[in-house]
């Protein structure tokens, strides 16, 4: 079930970093070099397969990795997208 814009904002209080732009949850980690921003890629990428919810990704520069999380099959963001990014956060 999609959440609404006030839980949205909710739980964005407690999630630093995170903004929603077009329906997604999107925050862009700047890591100290290139093998740094791969190790958190593949970090992300296991938690997101342990939860079968799968974020986009992009690596762009040499350090930088925009992750972009939604439910695609409720057209906006969800509880799961929200668990997702708790899970991420607890990388740091």
């Amino acid at each position: 079930m999609l959440l609404s814009k006030n839980e949205i904002e909710d739980e964005l209080k407690n999630l630093k970093g995170w903004n929603v732009e077009n329906n997604s949850l999107i925050k862009e980690f700047i890591c100290k070099d290139f093998s740094d921003a791969i190790s958190l890629q593949v970090k992300i990428g296991f938690i997101a397969e342990k939860m079968d919810h799968h974020p986009d990704f992009f690596l762009h520069s040499w350090n930088k990795i925009k992750v972009i999380i939604t439910t695609h099959s409720e057209g906006g963001i969800t509880n799961k997208d929200i668990e997702l990014v708790k899970q991420i956060e607890k990388l740091f």
